[in-house]
């Protein structure tokens, strides 16, 4: 992420029940702010801008919408694999 004033920041939960939930969000320095976090409880960080501008349109706290379930899947997926998840999961 650059330090551009444009950058846009969607922390996403999900639990394997029902759709991933925006947890925060936020531009410029809160955006700063959820990638510190995320890097410093080694959570794995997406780049997708186009993504993250349309994540960051969903309430907090709400469900993503259905239109944005093929995009989240592979982050969600990117997410598992550098984690160590994903070989777990297969098991």
């Amino acid at each position: 992420m650059s330090n551009s004033s444009r950058d846009v920041a969607v922390a996403l939960r999900y639990d394997g029940a029902g759709a991933p939930r925006v947890t925060a969000k936020g531009e410029g320095h809160i955006a700063e702010q959820i990638a510190k976090l995320a890097r410093a409880n080694d959570i794995p960080m997406y780049a997708d801008p186009d993504l993250a501008r349309l994540l960051s349109s969903v309430e907090l706290g709400a469900q993503i919408p259905r239109a944005l379930y093929v995009a989240v899947a592979e982050v969600i997926a990117f997410a598992y694999r550098v984690s160590g998840r994903a070989s777990a999961m297969q098991r």
